[in-house]
C-alpha cells in the first residue's frame, strides 16, 4: 500500500478536530489542527487574534506548520496519515477574507500533494463558538464553501463526509481508503 497522507478538511465548527481524536483513539497517526497553536503564541506576545490584526502574518505561520507537517508524514512509518486542515486551507481563508497573497502559497499548495481530501460539510447542531473559534455558523458555511472551491482548483477531488456519528464517520473514511 502507497503513503496515505490524508487531509480533513471543513468549516469551523463541522467535527474536525473530534473526528481526528477519534481516529487516534483508533491508533492512526493524526496530525493536529495549528491554528490554535499560531493563535496562542501570538497571545503570549499580546496579540488577541492574530488572524484579525495580521491575517498575512497568521497565514505564513500556518503555511510553514503546515508544510512540517507534510514533511513529517512523509517521513511517517506508518501507511496512512490524517491532518487536521492542509496547505490549501490558508488559501481558502485568505480568499474568504479577500486578502492577497503572495506567489509561494501557490507554489507550496502544488509542491505539496495530499492523496485524499475528506470534507466535513457544516453542520449547525454541532457547532460552538469559543475563545478561538470566532466565527458565526454563517460564516462557517461561507468558509466550507471556499474551501471547497479552493481545494478543487488544486485538482482535489472532495469526499464529503456525511454527518453522522463520529464512529460512523470513521467507518465511512476508512471504508473509502481500503
Amino acid at each position: 500500500m502507497a503513503k496515505e497522507i490524508v487531509v480533513i478538511i471543513g468549516g469551523p465548527g463541522s467535527g474536525k478536530t473530534t473526528l481526528l481524536e477519534g481516529l487516534a483513539n483508533e491508533g492512526y497517526t493524526c496530525y493536529p489542527e495549528i491554528s490554535r497553536e499560531v493563535t496562542l503564541e501570538a497571545r503570549k506576545k499580546g496579540i488577541e487574534q492574530l488572524f484579525l490584526e495580521n491575517p498575512l502574518l497568521f497565514s505564513e505561520l500556518l503555511l510553514e506548520g503546515r508544510v512540517k507537517q507534510y514533511n513529517d508524514a512523509v517521513t511517517e512509518d506508518k501507511d496512512i496519515v490524517f491532518i487536521d486542515r492542509g496547505l490549501p486551507d490558508v488559501l481558502a481563508y485568505m480568499h474568504y477574507i479577500g486578502d492577497a497573497y503572495p506567489s509561494s502559497f501557490d507554489e507550496a499548495c502544488k509542491k505539496y500533494k495530499y492523496t485524499k481530501i475528506y470534507f466535513l460539510p457544516p453542520w449547525e447542531e454541532i457547532y460552538t463558538a469559543d475563545d478561538a473559534r470566532y466565527e458565526t455558523y454563517e460564516q462557517a458555511v461561507l468558509i466550507a464553501d471556499h474551501l471547497q472551491e479552493t481545494y478543487r482548483n488544486y485538482g482535489y477531488e472532495i469526499i464529503e463526509v456525511p454527518k453522522d456519528t463520529v464512529d460512523n464517520r470513521i467507518l465511512f473514511i476508512l471504508g473509502q481508503l481500503s
